[in-house]
């Protein structure tokens, strides 16, 4: 693999559940994660949006909602560019001059709305350090066709069959690159 991982797959088969227990054990061994991550809200067994989390400061604000009053609108969610650049993007800054792993999840349609958050995803694929993230499926983007195809990639697909091995496969890639460098 290379320093720089991105998982994919379909909606539900496990990306974030991954990661998560990827930075789990990464932590475990010491190393220092910083980043975003997005969770779903819901109300009532409803999904009712999408939070995003600091890894480092634990600070908590709003991907999309489906009571957002203003942002730009993705189905039946508004996007709150003011959370994601404030909280998002501070937090993949954050990491790329501090940590020794990015995280970004998700480099989706909903955060692509934002230039501030293309521009931090950049910095951090170009910056050496190791990234590991989540890119959108099905998303036809010339920003995430331009990462895919960056020969510093590794994109994995996620599915049923291979998520509960995963975590243990990322985390040892990274630790042997981070040792070698």
């Amino acid at each position: 693999m290379k320093r720089i991982i991105f998982l994919t797959g379909q909606p539900g088969v496990g990306k974030t559940t991954v990661l998560l227990k990827a930075i789990e054990e990464l932590r475990a061994k010491g190393f220092n994660i910083g980043g975003m991550i997005s969770q779903e809200a819901r109300e009532g067994g409803s999904r009712v949006g999408f939070k995003i989390i600091d890894l480092d400061t634990k600070r908590e604000g709003w991907l999309a909602h489906i009571r957002q009053k203003k942002g730009p609108t993705m189905g039946k969610y508004r996007v709150c560019l003011e959370d994601l650049e404030s909280i998002g993007v501070k937090a993949i800054f954050n990491a790329y001059e501090k940590a020794d792993i990015t995280v970004i999840d998700e480099v989706g349609p909903m955060e692509l709305f934002s230039q501030a958050f293309k521009e931090a995803v950049a910095e951090a694929l170009k910056n050496g350090k190791t990234v590991l993230g989540i890119i959108h499926y099905r998303a036809r983007d010339s920003f995430i066709a331009t990462i895919k195809n960056r020969e510093d990639v590794t994109i994995i697909e996620v599915t049923k069959n291979n998520r509960d091995s995963l975590p243990k496969l990322i985390v040892q890639n990274i630790s042997e690159s981070l040792r070698r460098s």
